[in-house]
């Protein structure tokens, strides 16, 4: 195994609840180095984390480990079957835009 992958590896096998279910690919190629990471759709959420913070810290501490070796490291987290991508966005009424906030401030 590589650098880039036990440390990914180590990293999100000690985030989730079922590390058995975390399966990590490697490929090269002319762009650099791509990981693809797949776990059990419970635990997608404790790797993206709040606004996707955890996968931000996680894709940074990659790429810092591709620069040791002189790679580009790049990560894809694969979305799970019935994954917030497939699903409709779900919109609110009750949104508001920042100027009717403040008009809506401005009447008390």
């Amino acid at each position: 195994m590589t650098d880039d992958k036990e440390f990914l590896e180590y990293v999100v096998k000690a985030l989730v609840d079922n590390p058995a279910d975390v399966k990590l690919d490697r490929t090269v190629d002319e762009m650099g180095v791509l990981i693809t990471l797949t776990v059990n759709p419970g635990d997608m959420g404790k790797i993206i984390g709040r606004m996707g913070n955890t996968a931000k810290a996680i894709r940074t501490l990659l790429r810092v480990i591709g620069m040791k070796n002189n790679a580009r490291v790049n990560l894809k987290i694969n979305e799970p079957e019935g994954g917030m991508k497939s699903a409709p966005m779900a919109t609110s009424t009750s949104t508001k835009t920042v100027d009717q906030a403040m008009e809506d401030l401005k009447d008390l």
